[in-house]
């Protein structure tokens, strides 16, 4: 029997979702039956991520296809396709680094006219989902770890490198929503013991790929912001933190340190 509508509504809320009536629409057009909408229902409540049932995500205006154990793009990563549309220009090269679903690059495409789009990630899941969104647009995707996965071409090259690296301390990972530490891989939310594992690597690496006046934007919280910017410092960028309380986003951009940023 399919369920109504106040029926579905209950039942999410019930499981703890916050937009109750959205999901409820999103699954109930999703599904080709009611047999369908229950399983999909049935498989919400257990915890699965909405946007690995019904196969896509919406971000920055765009359906971008999820696939199951990849990293959900998050509203807040938002903040990395508006700082760095305000940083490069037509035929700039962009690198999406760490890139899950490749939606932090689909988006920049979309919004900076004859982008060169490579993107890489280290797990396999991802490439694969990457490759699906980003190969329609002539995006370049590789699979490795970090900068080990980007051709030697592009070094000195890359205009704007983006990151949305995992920044979750580990003690923090068991205290997250079902969804995520359940249902997404650990190497995309594991940030090391206070997050920044991560940015401290590919901040250090990242001078020797950035074109003379390049820019590297990482997404970061609030609360770490101050350790992803001293990150920056040590490698010898320059680091300033970026806000939007619209998307709750924190970012931190920066360049050489003989560059100033724009």
């Amino acid at each position: 029997m399919t369920p109504s509508g106040s029926d579905l509504v209950a039942r999410l809320r019930s499981a703890g979702s916050v937009f109750a009536e959205e999901e409820a629409d999103v699954l109930t057009a999703s599904a080709a039956s009611p047999e369908q909408l229950e399983s999909m229902v049935r498989r919400r409540v257990a915890g699965e991520p909405l946007e690995v049932i019904v196969g896509w995500a919406e971000f920055c205006g765009h359906r971008v296809v999820v696939e199951p154990g990849v990293f959900v793009p998050r509203t807040r990563t938002s903040i990395l396709v508006d700082e760095g549309a305000r940083l490069i220009g037509s035929g700039a090269v962009v690198v999406d680094l760490c890139c899950g679903t490749g939606a932090v690059g689909l988006a920049l495409h979309a919004r900076v006219p004859d982008v060169e789009l490579y993107a890489s990630d280290i797990e396999p899941a991802a490439v694969r989902c990457a490759r699906h969104n980003l190969a329609p647009i002539g995006g370049r995707v590789f699979e490795g770890d970090l900068f080990d996965a980007l051709p030697a071409s592009l070094r000195g090259r890359v205009d704007l490198l983006v990151v949305n690296a995992p920044y979750v301390p580990t003690d923090a990972i068991a205290t997250m929503p079902p969804e995520a530490r359940d249902h997404e891989p650990h190497i995309a939310l594991d940030g090391g013991a206070d997050g920044v594992d991560i940015h401290r690597q590919v901040a250090a690496g990242a001078r020797q790929w950035l074109a003379p006046g390049g820019h590297l934007a990482v997404e970061t919280s609030r609360r770490q912001a101050g350790l992803t910017a001293s990150a920056f410092e040590s490698a010898g960028l320059t680091a300033q933190t970026v806000t939007s309380d619209e998307t709750d986003g924190t970012a931190v951009v920066g360049c050489r340190s003989s560059d100033t940023v724009r």
